[in-house]
């Protein structure tokens, strides 16, 4: 028995795949699927009183088919009935797949098969059948606990796209010439709250950790932005988390953009104007070392902020609209008929003198 038949084997005795018939051999591997609804895992079993036979069984060369007709009954009348398993025919022994919209193929994560030297085959197949329907782009999401099948897609011929704390995402571009494949994401987003209390004090952090410029220095608090999360929400939930007071959001006073900072991305910091609701601080003493609510006039003259073009830039933004001599951007929530989803679209009015664009 070679190795590929003796893998196949225990790949389906394992109930890991589908058991597929093809030109007289088992392809242990899923079906193509038009949609991304999944299948049940394991081989296909049926509860049959004879079994359908379509060829003899000396036509089956499979070791691991002989052993499945075997155990299925040595009845093949099917007189004492009895589970019987049913081996299919197929086109082709290519991974379990969805087409997605531009013509490219998902491969779904969760049917992978489990012996490497299966996955092996039955990538290689697919990669040529896409290649012959004129597929382009290929998906391959490799769940963390699988990732002993990173360097055979590599050396198939994939590449990194991007990875998360529980998969590697791999592309593979199918046509000649460049990849078309959208790229991994190019910015991180932070956002900065900017709040001011009755007492014309300002909400200002020390954090544990910073770089050597900043220590001693009071700021705002700020914070990266989640997956799918919104500005207007994040910033509060931000400020929140680091601080314990409850704010309501108003506008985006300003945004600055950056390239070239953590792992080579860009970055877009947004500064937002809040109302506070609360009073009582609360820190986070896992990041922030100090929080206070400080005079508006002590805390623009620190040195950072004086010395620093674009801090004194964005100070002297938020001072205007505490002054009613600017307007931010509101959030307007949106919907588009390019996708039909709700978006927010930030903008400042009109004709702000009808509305409360006034100050706070």
């Amino acid at each position: 028995m070679d190795k590929a038949s003796m893998d196949l084997r225990t790949e389906v005795f394992m109930g890991r795949a589908s058991t597929k018939l093809v030109n007289g051999s088992i392809c242990n591997s899923r079906l193509l699927r038009q949609t991304c609804s999944f299948g049940v895992k394991g081989f296909s079993v049926k509860n049959y009183n004879s079994i359908a036979m379509t060829s003899s069984e000396d036509n089956i060369n499979s070791v691991a088919a002989k052993v499945f007709m075997e155990s299925a009954s040595s009845n093949k009348t099917g007189l004492n009935g009895g589970a019987r398993f049913w081996i299919s025919y197929e086109e082709d022994c290519i991974l379990d797949a969805c087409e997605d919209e531009y013509g490219g193929m998902i491969v779904n994560p969760e049917t992978l098969p489990w012996n490497t030297n299966v996955f092996a085959h039955a990538l290689e197949a697919s990669i040529s059948s896409w290649k012959q329907k004129g597929k382009k782009g290929i998906w391959l999401k490799v769940p963390l606990g699988r990732s002993e099948l990173v360097p055979i897609a590599v050396k198939a011929g994939f590449k990194y796209h991007h990875a998360e704390q529980a998969y590697l995402m791999l592309t593979y571009w199918i046509p000649e010439g460049p990849c078309l494949l959208p790229a991994n994401a190019s910015h991180q987003v932070g956002v900065g709250g900017f709040i001011v209390s009755e007492k014309n004090e300002i909400l200002v952090v020390q954090e544990k950790y910073c770089s050597s410029t900043s220590v001693g220095g009071w700021k705002l608090p700020t914070g990266f932005i989640h997956e799918s999360e919104e500005i207007f929400s994040g910033v509060v939930r931000e400020v929140k988390e680091e601080t314990g007071i409850d704010t309501e959001f108003l506008e985006v006073v300003a945004f600055r953009h950056a390239h070239h900072l953590a792992f080579g991305k860009s970055d877009l910091f947004f500064i937002c104007m809040l109302r506070p609701i609360s009073n009582e601080i609360k820190i986070d003493e896992q990041e922030i070392k100090a929080a206070k609510w400080m005079p508006l006039d002590e805390f623009t003259k620190q040195p950072f902020i004086q010395d620093d073009k674009m801090f004194k830039k964005i100070i002297d933004i938020c001072m205007a609209r505490l002054g009613k001599r600017h307007c931010g951007l509101l959030a307007h929530q949106v919907i588009s008929k390019f996708d039909g989803r709700s978006s927010s679209l930030y903008y400042t009015v009109e004709e702000p003198q009808k509305f409360e664009c006034e100050g706070l």
